[in-house]
């Protein structure tokens, strides 16, 4: 199938997908005609990645994971490992915006937003405190 089919059939832009195979994370064989031809494994792949990043997962990760999915060999406990450090970032990442959404909030209702000059918020950022 060319780009544009496999393109609908994945959900992905051809712009991805030609980014994809220029990173090496698809090979596409090539037709008489000199164009892609895209097999309805390729566009599992394809999925298989978008699913992959969508979860946070970065190129290098992915490539991990693909090569694990095409190993029949494999353990599982490769696959997990790799999961289970992703989720280890997820969770800091989660505690850090807890902690942004706590201090601006903590800002945000220490403001009386009102016409003074004085802004608790300013100051906040600014690194400044204020006896007010």
């Amino acid at each position: 199938m060319n780009i544009g089919s496999a393109a609908r059939r994945s959900g992905l832009p051809p712009k991805t997908i030609r980014y994809y195979e220029d990173i090496g994370l698809l090979r596409a064989d090539r037709a008489a005609n000199g164009y892609r031809d895209y097999s309805d494994e390729d566009v599992h792949r394809l999925r298989f990645v978008q699913r992959t990043r969508s979860l946070g997962f970065s190129v290098e990760e992915c490539r991990q994971l693909l090569s694990l999915y095409s190993d029949r060999d494999r353990a599982s406990a490769d696959v997990k490992a790799i999961a289970t450090e992703k989720l280890g970032e997820i969770d800091r990442k989660i505690a850090e915006l807890t902690g942004l959404r706590k201090m601006l909030g903590h800002l945000v209702e220490t403001c009386h937003g009102d016409a003074r000059p004085d802004c608790p918020i300013i100051d906040g950022l600014s690194g400044r405190t204020t006896s007010h």
